[in-house]
Formats: C-alpha cells, sequence, structure tokens
C-alpha cells in the first residue's frame, strides 16, 4: 500500500485506484473495516491541486464523517459491491460538495458512478443530539446542514448521479439546494428499515433550481420518493425545467410532492412512465404549510399506473392518488390507469384540504385542470362506493375526456363529484364509456354549481345514470 503523504496518480494525471492508499475492507451491506475517513478525504482533496480528480474506488470502506467532494470530481465505483457505508453514530450525511452555499454555486462538474452509498439508517440518529421525547429542531439552515440526510448537494451546478445504490436513508436520501443541470439515471433507493414518520424520503430538492433530468429511479421512501418543494426553505425560490421519466415503486409510503409554498415558482415540470405499489398518497400538489397560495406553472403527468396496498399514515390524511390545490395555472393528467383497488380513495380530487380535513387552504384556484385518457377497471376490488373525481374549490376550465370505467357488478360509483365549495367554470365531457356505475357527475347535497357543457359525449353500457343530484 502505498504512503498516503506521497499521493501520485495511479493512471494520467488524474486518476488514482483507491486501492492503492486505502484499506478497502468493509462492507457496503453489513459494514465493518477500517474507518478510512482521513484517507480518502486526503485523496478527494487532490482535485484542487491538479485541477481535477478520478477516484476508482474498486472496494468498500467504512466512513465516519462526511466527505467533502470538490469540482471537477468523478468518483467511480465499478460494481455495487463497491462503496461506502456510515459508521454508526456518525448521525451526519456521507456525502456532500465542498464549498455548499444555499445562495451561490461554487462548485461544479461533479459526477457520482456506480457503487452503493450505504447511510445504515439504524446506527444514525436524525441529527446529533437528537432527543426522540424532546422538540425536534426545524431550524432551516440547521434542517439543511445538521440532519442526517444521506447526500447534500448545496450550490453545485453539473451534478450527475448514474447507476448508483443510496441505501437505507436516515431522513433523505438526497437534499438538493441551489443547483442547475443536474442528471440522475438508473438509481435505487431500497430502505429495509422504513420507519414511521421520520422523513425517510427519497430524492428532495429545494430551490433555487433549474434543469432536472431524472430517468429510471426506483425504490422505497418513508416519506415522498421525490419531492420538488422550490422555496420550502426560504418561501421566494423556483424550481423550473423538470423532466422525470420512469419511476418504479416498491411499496413506498407516498410518490411524487409538488409544494410551491409563497413566491416561489414551479414550472415547465414534466412526470412520466410512474408505475409499482405505494401505500397512502401519490401525487401532493399544494402547499401543505397552509401560507399564501401556492405559485404553479405548467405540469404534465403522463403514463401513471401506481397501485396502492394500504393506507399507512391515516393520522394525518385520507389516501388518494392525486390531491391538488393551491393556485395553479394548467395541469394535464394523461393516461392514469387504476386497477382493482384496495380501497376507495379518489384518484384526482381539487380541494382546499392540505393534509388533515381541519387543515384547510385559504386560496385554492385551478386555471386549466385536463384529463386525457382515464381507465378504471375494479372487477375483484374494492366494493364501497369511490368518487374517482372529486372537486370542492374553483377550477375554472375542466376537461374530461377519454374515460373508461367497468365494473363487474353494479355499484354507487361516480365519475365526478361536485362537493359543497366547488366552483366549475366551463366543464367538458366527452368520450365517457361507463359500466355498472352509479352516476357521471353528482352534484352532493344540492349545492348549486353552474356547469357549461361542451360537445358532451357520455355513453354507458348499462344505462347508469348520466348526470345526478344525489347524495349518500
Amino acid at each position: 500500500m502505498k504512503d498516503i503523504e506521497v499521493i501520485e496518480p495511479s493512471i494520467g494525471s488524474r486518476t488514482i485506484i483507491a486501492s492503492e492508499y486505502l484499506l478497502l475492507d468493509s462492507d457496503v451491506i453489513n459494514g465493518g473495516g477500517t474507518d478510512e475517513t482521513m484517507k480518502i478525504q486526503t485523496l478527494l482533496d487532490k482535485a484542487v491541486e491538479w485541477g481535477g480528480l478520478h477516484l476508482y474506488m474498486d472496494g468498500a470502506t467504512l466512513v465516519s464523517d462526511c466527505l467533502k467532494v470538490h469540482s471537477n470530481t468523478v468518483i467511480e465505483c465499478p460494481t455495487a459491491d463497491c462503496g461506502f457505508f456510515l459508521k454508526s453514530g456518525s448521525d451526519t450525511s456521507l456525502i456532500c460538495n465542498a464549498d455548499a452555499d444555499r445562495k451561490i454555486i461554487r462548485n461544479r462538474n461533479i459526477t457520482l458512478q456506480g457503487g452503493t452509498y450505504n447511510f445504515n439508517s439504524p446506527g444514525q440518529n436524525r441529527y446529533k443530539g437528537y432527543d426522540p421525547n424532546g422538540i425536534m429542531e426545524l431550524d432551516p439552515r440547521f434542517f439543511a446542514y445538521e440532519w442526517t440526510h444521506g447526500m447534500r448537494f448545496f450550490g453545485i451546478e453539473n451534478l450527475n448521479i448514474r447507476d448508483v445504490v443510496m441505501l437505507n436513508q436516515r431522513t433523505y436520501a438526497a437534499l438538493f439546494c441551489n443547483w442547475k443541470h443536474i442528471n440522475i439515471e438508473n438509481v435505487d433507493i431500497p430502505l429495509p428499515d422504513n420507519q414511521y414518520a421520520q422523513n425517510q424520503d427519497g430524492l428532495h430538492f429545494f430551490g433555487p433550481g433549474e434543469w432536472l433530468n431524472i430517468r429510471n429511479l426506483s425504490g422505497v421512501s418513508g416519506d415522498d420518493i421525490i419531492a420538488l418543494t422550490p422555496d420550502e426553505n426560504d418561501l421566494v425560490s423556483s424550481i423550473t425545467d423538470v423532466v422525470i421519466d420512469g419511476l418504479y415503486l416498491r411499496n413506498a409510503d407516498q410518490a411524487v410532492r409538488l409544494l410551491s409554498r409563497r413566491q416561489g415558482r414551479l414550472d415547465r415540470i414534466v412526470i412520466r412512465n410512474v408505475h409499482g405499489t405505494y401505500k397512502s398518497c401519490g401525487f401532493f400538489i399544494n402547499p401543505w404549510f397552509g401560507e399564501d397560495t401556492g405559485n404553479v406553472g405548467s405540469i404534465v403527468f403522463e403514463n401513471i399506473h401506481l397501485q396502492p396496498t394500504y393506507h399507512k399514515y391515516s393520522a394525518y390524511s385520507t389516501p388518494f392518488l392525486f390531491r391538488i390545490g393551491g393556485y395553479i395555472e394548467s395541469i394535464t393528467l394523461k393516461n392514469i390507469k387504476s386497477i382493482n383497488q384496495a380501497d376507495s380513495r379518489p384518484l384526482i380530487e381539487v380541494t382546499n384540504v392540505y393534509s388533515r380535513w381541519d387543515f384547510n387552504h385559504k386560496f385554492v384556484h385551478v386555471k386549466n385542470l385536463s384529463i386525457d385518457g382515464l381507465e378504471v377497471v375494479n372487477v375483484k376490488g374494492c366494493q364501497e362506493k369511490t368518487a374517482y373525481i372529486t372537486v370542492d374549490s374553483e377550477v375554472e376550465n375542466l376537461s374530461i375526456r377519454n374515460v373508461t370505467v367497468t365494473r363487474a357488478e353494479k355499484n354507487r360509483d361516480v365519475l365526478l363529484q361536485l362537493k359543497e365549495g366547488a366552483r366549475i367554470g366551463v366543464l367538458d365531457l366527452s368520450h365517457i364509456i361507463t359500466e355498472n356505475i352509479g352516476g357521471v357527475v353528482e352534484q352532493e347535497n344540492g349545492v348549486s354549481v353552474e356547469i357549461c357543457l361542451e360537445d358532451a359525449v357520455v355513453v354507458d353500457r348499462r344505462k347508469a345514470t348520466a348526470f345526478t343530484d344525489q347524495t349518500d
């Protein structure tokens, strides 16, 4: 083994083979071995002297403090059994950029390629000094820098994370703030230590941020698997230009949260090809905190087939696939599929409810909501009455088209339920096919709602009531 005091490139002018300087005797699943934190950091610091670094991690090592990665650095692990294990009691992130800053971008061109980053959730506290029976520290700066998030990247441009396993996060698997041009591809987030209400998110993004590309993400989360929350941290930042393509959930607690809290803008977001299973909440699209209105531009969801298993978080919410609220200019839902649902949760709800039923919006206004392609098949699923789309707030233009609903036996299900408080400007129904449900539109409790139907074509194979004015 070479002397760590005299470091020279193994290949070319910037590449170091880790085993030449480190004792790689740990295991990315079980841990153990020699704590090589100081040596690894010494190797990583060569990026400053050499103008860049390619660290080839040809094994697994134990670390006990956050590894700080400089600009122009590549950490490459050839296989999934190579990488890093966070030592029990570290209570810190495993890796972060060296010059973290929530306002200024100070690091560029960092790549994590391959390998496993084991955050060792059972061995960590939420943060150093955390008392589960005390008052939890929620100051934004403390939360961002001191909580035990697996990875932290603040003030980063051109970040690439590919073919990586983020294993067993104590809180967020990765937290990003103040970023441009992030590419995340072929990443898996297993969570064998999935606890109750411990903020075990997957990838969580604060603003400001622009140009995010996530492809082929899979895994489990104890909260949201992906969260885009531009101004959650500072109440002013925005996130724009995001494509999430390919998301596979393995019984995650929740899927995706889109949260604009106050001034920050969330705009030009595309999420498509989402499938797998989830427990409680599919897509949270509302301000959550009960402050002001949220500020959302254009969001598109396409090809969504998530199957619910059971409702885990009944203490603070009813279950749903989509919950929509706040101020939204345009939201499009295309090709949504539900097969044999486990319970009577709504598929799409526009509501003044944030989470609990006693925690309401001050303002909900959706300019344009388009639902194009909704297939519901229930042959052996939930037999309770289900309202697939519910509205209790204002939607200027609501378009529902290309819908097929099939029940095996006659049921009182309804496609669209207009609850008390619903205000619809234009309702466009077209190409609706139903079988064995109670009705297409239901106005709850006789509430007077002005509905303008344009080019409505409704076909029911069993002559279900097309428009009703009934309640349970």
